[in-house]
């Protein structure tokens, strides 16, 4: 089976890949809708991951490929009704990112809080004149109400953690009930509700259409000028200019980001803004993480080509 991967893999899952399959391994460059379609008619199997282009363009057509293994969990990046048209089999890696991307949340959130990264800019530019009793004063996060937005696996590895390992009463909001937790929770039916009875929102939802703009001006208005959004979702789940505004209204206490809505660009005034802690999506970026998700894919990819279904068929 002749395999594109579209980004450069771990040592270990590369050579994994390279033992079963004849594979092309790109550069770190995202794939557009020409080169994507492109890449259709090129390959039997294709690995992409967030940020390349399968539109509706790329399944013009009839493609070679058949099958889209997909790097990562969420796959918002393909076109999944067009890839279904085409009869187009499409994958994810799910599970294996939950740990890496909850303890991701938890970073933010302490960094957040705890004005983090703002001290260590400070540090950094020489503007430390020493320790004060009221110097960089921050949130306590123990004991805090954390809001998740979304309880899938994602969220409810970030409710354990706020639970177990911080005492914070967990609220969360979902479209459907959630009853298998094994922490108490409360179910908050109204996203606005939700928002006003936390100190810190986290947003895990999944990206794409339904999602986009979840989180604009009047959810921030909603969580208030005492909490924080943290974000390790899609970065288009928040309109970023409503985000912008709010943080330098002073209307939410401060944001901590590992999504953008066009990544790699980053709104300068999201930069510049004192009260933001800004990662460049580390949510999965560990060695044992990156790894597990090229194995993945490489169990749907060699699946596919076996006559079997897909263990995380999506589409």
């Amino acid at each position: 089976m002749k395999l594109l991967v579209t980004r450069p893999m771990t040592t270990r899952a590369r050579a994994a890949i390279e033992a079963e399959c004849d594979a092309t391994f790109l550069e770190n460059t995202k794939l557009d809708a020409t080169q994507a379609a492109r890449a259709m008619q090129d390959y039997d199997a294709i690995i992409p991951t967030i940020g390349d282009a399968f539109t509706a363009q790329a399944f013009h057509g009839t493609p070679r490929c058949r099958l889209l293994a997909n790097f990562g969990a969420g796959f918002n990046h393909i076109d999944i009704d067009a890839a279904r048209r085409a009869g187009i089999t499409v994958t994810n890696t799910p599970h294996v990112v939950t740990d890496a991307t909850a303890d991701i949340a938890i970073t933010l959130m302490l960094m957040t809080l705890r004005r983090a990264s703002e001290g260590e800019r400070l540090l950094r530019a020489g503007e430390w004149v020493g320790w004060n009793p009221t110097q960089m004063l921050g949130r306590h996060m123990t004991g805090a109400t954390v809001g998740i937005v979304g309880m899938g696996r994602i969220g409810k590895a970030i409710a354990r953690r706020c639970h177990f390992g911080f005492g914070m009463e967990v609220v969360f909001f979902n479209r459907s009930t959630v009853t298998d937790l094994d922490h108490p929770a409360r179910q908050v039916p109204d996203l606005l509700e939700m928002l006003r009875d936390c100190d810190v929102a986290v947003i895990a939802v999944p990206g794409g259409d339904k999602t986009r703009g979840m989180i604009g001006q009047d959810q921030l208005a909603a969580l208030g000028a005492d909490s924080f959004l943290i974000n390790i979702a899609r970065g288009d789940v928040v309109d970023e200019d409503a985000l912008i505004a709010a943080l330098y209204a002073g209307t939410i206490a401060g944001a901590g980001l590992d999504v953008y809505a066009k990544e790699p660009h980053v709104p300068q005034d999201l930069i510049d803004a004192p009260n933001t802690t800004l990662l460049p999506h580390l949510g999965t970026a560990t060695d044992d993480t990156r790894t597990q998700m090229g194995l993945r894919a490489l169990r749907n990819v060699a699946a596919f080509a076996a006559g079997q279904e897909p263990p995380d068929k999506v589409s």
